[in-house]
């Protein structure tokens, strides 16, 4: 665009358009090609804008559209949302602007095909598939999307109703005009840790009881309803539990039936979880933890009950071994050739004992004169 004396030169290229004014007021659009306008008094005011895929300012628009509809209807299309409307504008074919409601957009459409598709989000807030990858959904708050693993449920709620539990998958949804919220609930098996509780047996004495539950969700709905926060719950339970079966027994019956409390405290908390959608599948005493000089004595009772023990094996030996001893000595005193017997073993013992001493010294001649008297005796036995 150039001047030279009384004229107005402007050249438009293609893909572009030029609005010419005159004393701020619209006159006409030039086309491409080179343009001549006389203006003598420097009046006129040219305008060049791109016009492929290209938007025009929206403000400027209504007034021209007040002034000049006819022209206004022949280069623009503007795009305006209701209440509860999204619209999707594609460019020639192409995805490109996603309007809220009571926006108002304007897109030259002299070079570029201009198509607008209407969403009414009042019926369903759910993006259908072939809108959700036209939507750029990091820039964009009016639209919520949730991923649902595997593993887990996923409850839709709008406006803090629950409207349906979601598959696995993505979903998103609109959000303009209402409160959309996905509540994503683990279904595997999950530990709870309770901590460990001081409480008192009903001998007054105190412990500190540390406990572990496994717990599964099996009814994600109805467990929304009854538990805002299901571990905390359990936890609680728990808790209640354990101080009921430890206030009810003594510390040895505590010491003694550990296996007997975890099955008192696994029906007593699945009766009380039953019905509100979650399961207990374990639950058990992890460590029992004793005050110092409480622990201290049960070491001692512990060693004294050991040595007791030990002590009454060690006389049952004893009883046993005179036991034998006298059956022994009754069958001596019945069979005098069973005593002869004995005494001959206790010979040959004897001899053989010496008979090592006499080799050893390297004299063999007593051992020769025992051996032959044993065999005398033996044979005065056998007569």
């Amino acid at each position: 665009m150039s001047r030279h004396l009384i004229m107005l030169r402007v050249t438009v290229k293609d893909g572009e358009r030029a609005i010419l004014t005159r004393n701020g007021r619209f006159e006409r659009v030039l086309e491409p090609g080179r343009h001549r306008v006389v203006d003598p008094l420097h009046q006129c005011v040219c305008e060049v804008h791109a016009v492929v895929r290209a938007e025009f300012p929206a403000d400027r628009w209504a007034v021209l559209k007040a002034a000049r509809p006819d022209v206004a209807a022949a280069l623009f299309e503007a795009v305006e949302t209701r209440a509860n409307e999204i619209a999707i504008v594609s460019l020639d074919g192409r995805p490109a602007q996603l309007l809220m409601p009571w926006q108002t957009r304007v897109f030259w459409k002299v070079a570029t095909r201009v198509d607008v598709e209407r969403v009414d989000v009042t019926s369903d807030p759910r993006i259908r598939p072939e809108h959700l990858a036209m939507v750029a959904r990091e820039r964009n708050p009016s639209v919520a999307e949730h991923v649902v693993e595997n593993h887990e449920a996923g409850l839709l709620f709008v406006e803090g109703r629950l409207v349906e539990r979601l598959a696995p998958g993505r979903h998103a949804f609109w959000s303009v005009g209402r409160k959309i919220e996905v509540k994503r609930l683990d279904l595997r098996p999950q530990a709870v840790e309770i901590t460990a509780q001081e409480m008192l047996t009903r001998d007054r004495i105190a412990l500190r009881v540390t406990l572990t539950a496994f717990r599964r969700i099996v009814d994600p709905e109805r467990l929304v309803a009854a538990v805002p926060d299901v571990d905390a719950w359990l936890y609680r339970l728990v808790q209640f539990a354990i101080r009921d079966a430890v206030a009810s027994r003594t510390l040895d019956e505590v010491l003694a039936g550990k296996a007997v409390l975890d099955d008192e405290l696994r029906t007593r908390v699945r009766e009380r979880v039953d019905g509100a959608g979650v399961e207990v599948t374990e639950l058990g005493v992890k460590d029992l933890i004793l005050p110092g000089e409480i622990r201290e004595l049960v070491n001692k009772v512990v060693e004294a009950e050991r040595t007791a023990k030990a002590n009454l094996i060690r006389r049952q030996e004893e009883t046993a071994a005179t036991r034998s001893l006298l059956n022994t000595a009754r069958l001596m005193e019945e069979n005098p050739l069973l005593l002869r017997l004995k005494e001959l073993e206790s010979i040959e013992r004897l001899v053989e004992k010496v008979g090592r001493i006499d080799l050893h010294a390297g004299d063999g001649a007593g051992l020769d004169a025992l051996l032959t008297r044993l065999v005398r005796i033996r044979t005065d036995a056998a007569a």
